[in-house]
């Protein structure tokens, strides 16, 4: 690999060579003239004749008028009226002035909170998993299934944001955070891929598995149910029937596969690791988990956003389509929970979990603004909520600030 320090020394002795040599016996002195400007050697071999004429001619026959016409030219500047969260008029490519600091904001924070899977030392993990009696059947299980609906997920999500809302989220700071959450779930993607090669697990089978086992293919089956119509080149929103199908896209996808789906899964690699175990998996969970509740609560503002602004979307029938939608998410959830945990484990059981989950529905139902369907239902992982919350310390593996900023970025105060 090319060594730019060794480069920049080899070219700067070679011309120091050059510039020592002695001049030919009896040869004057150049004398350059104060004012004089260098010419071009011409050592150069210049474009084809032909190429270059075709160059010209093309350029000559620009419709600059049209092109023009296409950029407003002249056009007035955008102001902060001028822009909406769908089917907006205002220029998308000025960024500012801002309308939505909220979703800057969050760019911002996500564009600190940089890591990647490599920097996770992942050498108790694999010695543990080699081992005979590292972890028992029902551990191994949790662990295979949480990489098998993880490793495909975080792509389905991506290819969502990728394929289908950022052509249709009408707002530059918005499209501004898909992008840097688009990069995100790339590194979660990665993160899935690094443990699955970091402990030797058969790739195909871990990434196939949402083809296989009927809990994992069912959530992913969901997810995809929900993109299909958006994902269509021709698809345009503008009719109360269209922006509803975009908004319901953004309901299942924030608030059920990021806001739901993920949470079993998460819940247990964590409890794992808070048990010594599997810590470097249960670490880039940890900082997964970090990114996903971001994105978790900007969907949420761009849903109530969307609402303030196209009330006439938010009818009853829709509330109660939504609300539906919920449920079906969580019912997918908890069968899931029950096939990774047949028995009780790390300190954990599919009654619990359930629970859980009728907590975590109730609260994605609020955060849009829809009564909650399990009133009472308590969180009892009272810890999940301290490993999102927990800021600048040591996390509970012991291997690093949890707060991953960059160095620019970093307060120790």
């Amino acid at each position: 690999m090319l060594n730019w320090d060794e480069f920049h020394e080899d070219t700067i002795d070679d011309n120091s060579a050059v510039a020592e040599q002695p001049a030919a016996a009896g040869a004057p002195e150049p004398t350059p003239a104060p004012d004089a400007v260098a010419e071009s050697a011409g050592a150069y071999q210049v474009a084809d004749e032909d190429r270059m004429a075709r160059a010209k001619r093309s350029l000559e026959e620009l419709d600059v008028a049209a092109g023009l016409e296409e950029l407003e030219m002249g056009a007035a500047r955008i102001e902060v009226d001028d822009k909406q969260m769908i089917n907006a008029r205002a220029d998308l490519n000025q960024l500012v002035p801002f309308k939505y600091e909220w979703a800057w904001q969050k760019y911002l924070d996500g564009s600190a909170n940089h890591w990647m899977p490599q920097e996770v030392n992942m050498n108790a993990d694999i010695a543990l998993w080699k081992s005979a009696e590292g972890l028992t059947a029902d551990e191994r299980r949790i662990v295979e299934r949480s990489l098998g609906y993880f490793s495909t997920a975080d792509s389905l999500v991506a290819n969502n944001l990728v394929l289908a809302l950022y052509r249709l989220i009408t707002n530059p700071e918005c499209r501004q955070y898909l992008l840097r959450q688009a990069f995100e779930e790339a590194i979660h993607t990665h993160a899935y891929q690094y443990c699955v090669e970091s402990l030797g697990m058969d790739e195909g089978e871990v990434f196939n598995m949402y083809r296989e086992v009927p809990s994992v293919a069912a959530k992913s089956a969901w997810s995809l149910k929900h993109t299909q119509s958006l994902s269509r080149p021709d698809f345009q929103t503008g009719t109360p029937e269209t922006d509803q199908e975009l908004l319901r896209n953004l309901i299942a996808f924030y608030c059920v596969t990021e806001g739901i789906f993920f949470y079993c899964g998460f819940s247990q690699i964590l409890s794992m690791g808070r048990r010594n175990k599997m810590t470097g998996v249960a670490e880039q969970f940890q900082y997964i988990l970090r990114d996903e509740s971001m994105h978790l609560n900007f969907g949420v503002d761009m849903i109530n956003q969307i609402k303030i602004e196209n009330p006439h979307l938010w009818t009853p029938e829709f509330q109660d389509e939504v609300t539906q939608m919920i449920l079906e998410g969580t019912e997918l959830e908890i069968a899931y929970a029950r096939d990774t945990m047949p028995r009780g484990v790390l300190g954990m059981n599919a009654a619990i979990m359930e629970e859980y989950l009728h907590f975590i529905c109730n609260r994605r139902l609020a955060q849009i603004g829809l009564k909650e369907q399990f009133p009472g239902a308590q969180n009892p992982f009272p810890w999940m909520s301290e490993i999102i919350d927990l800021r600048k310390e040591k996390n509970f593996f012991e291997t690093r600030v949890t707060e991953y900023q960059v160095g620019g970025a970093l307060s120790w105060d």
